[in-house]
């Protein structure tokens, strides 16, 4: 028989069939969607986690752990152990060598948000993604010492907009007893979403950051000593001291060299990381999980091949007549067992063409809603080489699972199909 008329017979079968297992299909295409919706989540959230912030060359922070810095200045989360002087500052921005600074001041925060202060350098320098400016979707930023620039995050679960008026609380925690309400700021802008830590930030100029702490000590407004908004404007607001520094090196090839120079700084104890090293470091300690998430779901895909076994085991006696006819006009017992091998491959193919086609409709639907209400950015594309080599085990295993069905066919004798049929 030829290639062609072995293809066509086993069509044919399947099509006979297509009631039963065009439900064996969709499980299987369930299956194969999910676990290449688990390795597709699994690429894109590391991609755009190792680019939570592009384009920055060294994050410099008062002396501490890399991870530690990172996480306090990019994903706002824990606290600094100390800040550095704002002389110090000048004198790294004047450094030939640093493109670039971009300031950052932490310390408030507003209903569990980070208040961010840091000045025009920080729209016109940072990047994320694949070095994606940040974007405004309303307004315009901070110009005004009382302005105020939400997140997309903070603007959407908070319901604020443009012109609304908003009291900054003393304290990063999500509850503070502290609160600037003699100085509340007004929202000028509000960013698009990124996908980012930047989306759950509040960002406000460096003089309003000190403005709000003009007559406070130890964390406390000091009585008769706090000025008003209007009196505070009056006065320098230059900083003592801010958090940490993004910084931009115009020669690439420097980098490591105003590394080491920070680091070993006679101004005071510094710290400078490599924000791609330190995001890798991170990525690492919490990759045991998501390659947890890859085996769940291959498991899945086994247990729905495994039920395409169970049914054509099942179907097997109803086609014994078939199997007869097919050794009476000289059918080797090879080629009908062949037959099975095929039409399982066969199936599985389809529930992968299908499972790349409902994965793909889905990704569109999904992914506008997913960045506007969980911050996770996602964006069609081919499968990769990882992608690929998991698509392809799955006809790989039907074929591997279609030899029991197919052991039993080849052990089917012609004398007992014709009985059958007698």
């Amino acid at each position: 028989m030829s290639p062609v008329h072995f293809l066509s017979l086993a069509l044919s079968s399947l099509w006979h069939r297509r009631g039963l297992l065009g439900l064996v299909v969709l499980t299987l295409t369930l299956s194969v969607t999910l676990m290449l919706g688990v390795q597709y989540l699994r690429t894109e959230v590391k991609d755009t986690f190792s680019r939570t912030i592009s384009g920055t060359d060294l994050i410099i922070g008062a002396r501490a752990g890399q991870l530690n810095l990172l996480l306090y200045t990019v994903f706002h989360m824990g606290d600094a152990t100390n800040n550095i002087r704002w002389s110090t500052f000048e004198t790294l921005a004047d450094d030939e060598r640093i493109d670039w600074l971009v300031p950052i001041s932490l310390g408030d925060s507003y209903e569990g948000y980070r208040v961010v202060g840091t000045s025009e350098a920080f729209p016109k320098h940072f990047r994320y993604g694949r070095d994606q400016r940040l974007a405004l979707h309303q307004g315009a930023w901070f110009s005004d010492l009382f302005d105020v620039v939400l997140g997309a995050t903070v603007a959407r679960e908070t319901g604020h907009g443009l012109g609304d008026r908003i009291t900054l609380a003393h304290g990063t925690g999500s509850v503070s007893f502290m609160k600037h309400d003699t100085m509340p700021f007004a929202v000028s802008g509000v960013l698009a979403p990124t996908g980012t830590p930047v989306d759950r930030a509040v960002y406000i100029s460096l003089a309003g950051m000190e403005a709000i702490h003009v007559g406070w000590q130890a964390g406390v407004p000091i009585p008769g000593r706090t000025p008003s908004a209007d009196a505070v404007r009056e006065r320098d607001l230059t900083p003592d001291a801010i958090t940490a520094a993004y910084a931009g090196i115009g020669r690439k090839v420097l980098t490591f060299q105003v590394q080491r120079a920070i680091n070993e700084s006679d101004l005071e104890p510094l710290s400078a990381i490599l924000p791609g090293v330190a995001l890798s470091e991170l990525w690492r300690l919490m990759g045991q999980f998501e390659k947890a998430l890859v085996l769940l779901s291959g498991f899945v895909v086994v247990i729905s091949l495994v039920g395409l076994i169970a049914v054509l085991l099942a179907i097997q006696r109803q086609r014994q007549r078939e199997i007869a006819i097919l050794r009476a006009v000289g059918a080797s017992p090879l080629l009908i067992a062949g037959l099975y091998a095929l039409e399982c491959v066969l199936l599985a193919l389809l529930a992968c063409a299908l499972a790349l086609l409902f994965g793909a409709v889905l990704l569109q639907a999904l992914a506008p809603w997913l960045l506007s209400q969980w911050g996770i950015a996602l964006s069609l594309r081919w499968p990769d080489s990882q992608e690929w080599l998991l698509l392809g085990a799955v006809p790989v295993l039907a074929l591997l699972v279609s030899l029991a069905p197919a052991w039993q066919a080849y052990r089917g004798s012609l004398s007992e199909g014709l009985s059958e049929s007698a």
